[in-house]
């Protein structure tokens, strides 16, 4: 079964417009979970312009599902993940200033970097997931840093889906077969939607969990919160 992961940094960001603790974080993500969802993701930034840090360690005491923290690894940032120990760290080499994600690792330009990183992970008992594109060299290079997962970035995809889902999704099952073959596990995030998941699991039936935001919140304002996690589950299947 793959997993839903349900990215609740919009949550935050509408919190933090007003300053104040409405809609509570700690609240829509423990809903989430009564709704169904398997894990919950969060990506504090630098500015902490949507999740913050305080909002972190909030969510690690009361969580019962897989907590997976994402974002680029910054000393203060694998401080807070080896401290907090949550069930997945996802590197993603996002620029401070980033809007949001746009772009996998380079894994053989910064395979000293992401070796070292992942080592001290596992030390601290997390499980460990790159953030990458679908180049298949980039891919074993991911392999040999030891980490346990790759996240795919599925940008491209959505953007071609729409053009040739068959086409479009071609390039994801061929990186997803290779990792499998490498001995990793195949996550999958970005810009996925009730238009295009189903025919990615379809196509990468192996594929251990997906992370979704920002689509999935904006489902939600016109199909609430349960039954928006319950059709996205339903892609699922």
């Amino acid at each position: 079964m793959t997993k839903l992961s349900v990215n609740i940094n919009k949550i935050a960001t509408l919190r933090n417009s007003r300053g104040e603790d409405n809609p509570n974080v700690v609240k829509v993500a423990l809903d989430c979970e009564r709704f169904g969802a398997e894990g919950i993701t969060v990506h504090p930034r630098p500015d902490e312009r949507h999740i913050r840090y305080q909002d972190v360690y909030d969510l690690k005491s009361v969580l019962t599902t897989e907590f997976n923290i994402e974002g680029y690894p910054s000393e203060k940032f694998v401080t807070m993940v080896q401290m907090v120990k949550p069930t997945q760290v996802t590197l993603v080499p996002d620029a401070p200033d980033a809007i949001t994600s746009n772009a996998g690792w380079d894994c053989k330009e910064n395979a000293a970097f992401l070796y070292d990183l992942v080592a001290r992970f596992h030390e601290a008992g997390v499980r460990v997931s790159i953030f990458v594109g679908t180049d298949i060299s980039n891919i074993e290079a991911a392999a040999k840093t030891g980490t346990d997962r790759i996240e795919l970035y599925t940008e491209p995809y959505d953007k071609r889906f729409v053009i040739n889902p068959e086409e479009a999704v071609k390039p994801f099952v061929e990186a997803a077969q290779k990792a499998r073959v490498l001995g990793l596990g195949v996550n999958a995030g970005h810009d996925l939607n009730l238009r295009n998941l189903s025919f990615l699991r379809q196509s990468i039936p192996f594929l251990e969990e997906v992370s979704i935001g920002h689509a999935l919140i904006c489902d939600a304002l016109y199909l609430g919160l349960e039954e928006t996690i319950k059709r996205y589950k339903q892609q699922l299947l």
